[in-house]
């Protein structure tokens, strides 16, 4: 059931993302949500006054459910027209409003689905936290790398007509592992105390696959993201690709620390959050396939 951006406002200003705040009001007890949406007619997961968001769908749905506000915390703020197969996200409840999980995700999957899905409701501990107690996030973005489009997939892959090379794009994969900072690839936040933020990040695997009729998926985990940094290093990979960049040229890019030596942003609508990972647990679990198979599942 979709809702009025006027009502999305409403309900925005009682998330909490990535902090959680708690009612003092009766027993408590945190739930643990993994959550995937299509995310092309929302604007990002986060609030944003006057227009529909994941997490103020979210937390509308919840509130009907359990009766009273929730505040909730998201493993990874989403942009407009981002999707996520294996979003996490928690929230506090009146224990005795949420005694039926499974009731309660299928509640709440009645009033969002289907571009929105509520899956595997868990009570977790109350240090539990959908963001900082993450230890690695993992992305996907699509390539059709065809002359013609394909109208299946122009919700959730870039388009490319001109021949990519596949291999000169994976050999750009190289200088991105390890941790560095990744000022020219990431939108740098602004700080209303003046200190400037740290974009050192660290990559554990990335790496692009020819998954057949054309698109090539690319797959990376990192502890954690800047804004923007998956797209800014897909858009470059992709100027390697159509030869306008060479693969030895990435580490210079990165050294320079300079965003304007760095490819274009690439669109979007190509890019899914595809699992969480937390000690001993990964939102993968919660879908029908582990992350390493989903792209090629959707593909």
């Amino acid at each position: 059931m979709r809702r009025s951006a006027a009502r999305s406002e409403r309900r925005s200003s009682r998330i909490a993302c990535p902090a959680v705040v708690a009612s003092a009001v009766g027993e408590r007890i945190r739930v643990r949500l993994t959550v995937a949406y299509d995310g092309s007619g929302f604007h990002g997961f986060a609030p944003n006054e006057g227009v529909r968001t994941v997490g103020g769908v979210l937390a509308e749905a919840l509130e009907r459910v359990v009766g009273h506000p929730v505040e909730l915390t998201c493993a990874g703020r989403t942009d407009t027209g981002v999707h996520a197969r294996a979003q996490v996200v928690t929230f506090d409840a009146d224990a005795e409003a949420a005694t039926d999980l499974e009731g309660l995700a299928r509640s709440a999957n009645g009033i969002c689905g289907p571009e929105l899905a509520v899956r595997s409701p868990t009570i977790v501990p109350s240090d539990f936290d959908a963001r900082t107690s993450a230890t690695a996030r993992r992305y996907r973005y699509l390539v059709r790398n065809r002359p013609d489009p394909d109208p299946f997939l122009a919700r959730t892959a870039w388009h490319i007509e001109r021949p990519l090379d596949l291999w000169a794009m994976q050999l750009a994969c190289d200088p991105f592992i390890g941790e560095h900072d990744f000022a020219s690839f990431c939108r740098r936040p602004k700080r209303s105390d003046g200190v400037e933020a740290s974009l050192v990040r660290r990559v554990h695997e990335a790496g692009w696959t020819d998954a057949g009729a054309g698109l090539c998926c690319f797959e990376i985990e990192a502890g954690a993201f800047c804004h923007q940094m998956v797209r800014s290093i897909v858009g470059t990979m992709v100027a390697v690709g159509l030869g306008r960049l060479r693969a030895g040229e990435l580490a210079g890019i990165i050294r320079a620390r300079d965003r304007a030596g760095a490819g274009d942003l690439a669109p979007a609508h190509g890019l899914t959050l595809l699992a969480v990972r937390y000690g001993g647990w990964s939102s993968a679990a919660a879908d029908d396939h582990d992350a390493r198979d989903l792209g090629r599942t959707a593909c």
